[in-house]
């Protein structure tokens, strides 16, 4: 059965994706979360490269429409975060947390989108930068490329890439083994190095949330925020609240809440890393794909998440507004934990301690066994799901 979430035209395994990719090299560190490459720069046989692109998505789409019923700016700090640490939080899933070079790029609808908008993304990346090298992070900006794409783009996209070098013996090569126990660091709540609090909803699965949690009168004001042409009518923008409704048990408006600027890890894993680097097994970044994300890496792996995190209120939102399957939910959202860590007992509750420290709230949320064939199990709250 083709599901509500393909039939809008994505897809949260990407098999196709893989399917195009299967023969191409996957470089120095085969299993890697990131691929790496020889350092053809200095030609150090010691040194590897990593260049890693990702964006904000459809998220963009939705900043869109806020701004424009809001005409709050600030959103576009958001989206333009969002991009970031969509690449700086993949790449650190490998170890890779120094020498980083970024670079933006935006497509436009120059009729949509005016230069305040293109000035507030700028301005957004470059103060984002500057504010995680406060935090400690080696990164430095590289200029970038907007186009005016309006043929092409409804209204705005934003994507960026991040180039990072380092030491090979500094790679997490996600090497999870048999006996390791999970590490799930919280995706909602505050940090103590954000500003306000985060719903937890992250850069994935928003083609689907934003059309399931709003209502038709959002998408009859904004009709260039979706492909009126084909999507079914049942499926665009089908629920109950308006932009700027309240969510009951958030301390935000349901804008508000699927625009929460996707939270960096950074901090928590640098300080994981300097002090437990030998004992971690793995870092699993759970984007597209949700909670299943871990079975790209697996090998020979049973893995069971049963102990996982309450789930949070805007995905208990999602799921009533949609009926979607909690099976489904569960590979197309993060769920309450967007990074979880592969490692041994003793080191688990040494990084729930590190991260609690941030104001993260974090558990050991599964474990993982030997297995004939790579597999996954979660045991929730809502079911047990087989992957």
């Amino acid at each position: 059965m083709v599901s509500k979430y393909e039939k809008r035209g994505v897809s949260a395994n990407k098999q196709d994706v893989h399917r195009a990719i299967k023969n191409l090299s996957k470089g120095v560190f085969p299993n890697a979360f990131c691929k790496f490459i020889p350092d053809h720069l200095t030609g150090d046989p010691n040194y590897v490269l990593a260049m890693h692109a990702d964006g904000a998505g459809t998220k963009s789409s939705l900043a869109y429409a806020y701004w424009k019923k809001t005409g709050d700016l600030s959103v576009w700090k958001g989206i333009a975060q969002d991009a970031l640490v969509m690449n700086i939080d993949d790449l650190m899933c490998s170890g890779v947390c120094e020498h980083l070079i970024f670079s933006s790029t935006i497509g436009r609808n120059k009729k949509l989108i005016p230069g305040e908008i293109i000035k507030a993304l700028i301005e957004g990346s470059e103060e984002l930068v500057s504010e995680c090298r406060d935090l400690g992070l080696d990164i430095h900006t590289a200029g970038g490329e907007t186009a005016d794409v309006g043929d092409l783009v409804r209204t705005i996209i934003v994507d960026s890439t991040i180039t990072g070098r380092v030491h090979k013996d500094v790679v997490i090569k996600n090497e999870i083994e048999p006996g390791a126990v999970i590490v799930g660091l919280a995706s909602e709540g505050q940090a103590s190095y954000e500003g306000k609090y985060n719903s937890g909803m992250g850069s994935n699965g928003l083609t689907f949330a934003r059309h399931e949690i709003f209502s038709k009168g959002v998408g009859k004001e904004f009709p260039e925020t979706f492909d009126r042409a084909n999507l079914p009518k049942d499926l665009a923008y089908s629920g109950n609240f308006g932009l700027t409704d309240l969510m009951e048990g958030l301390p935000m408006n349901a804008g508000e809440a699927l625009l929460s600027p996707t939270r960096t890890y950074f901090p928590i894993i640098k300080e994981v890393l300097r002090l437990h680097r030998k004992e971690i097994q793995g870092i699993i970044h759970c984007t597209g794909g949700g909670q299943t994300k871990v079975l790209h890496f697996a090998r020979g792996l049973h893995i069971v998440k049963d102990k996982l995190r309450s789930t949070p209120v805007l995905f208990k939102t999602i799921q009533s507004q949609s009926d979607l399957d909690w099976r489904e939910m569960y590979e197309v959202f993060n769920m309450g934990h967007r990074m979880e860590i592969y490692t041994d007992p003793a080191t688990a509750e040494r990084i729930i301690s590190i991260s609690e420290s941030f104001g993260v709230e974090a558990k050991v949320i599964g474990y993982t066994q030997p297995s004939d064939s790579n597999k996954l199990t979660i045991d929730s709250e809502h079911g047990i799901f087989e992957y």
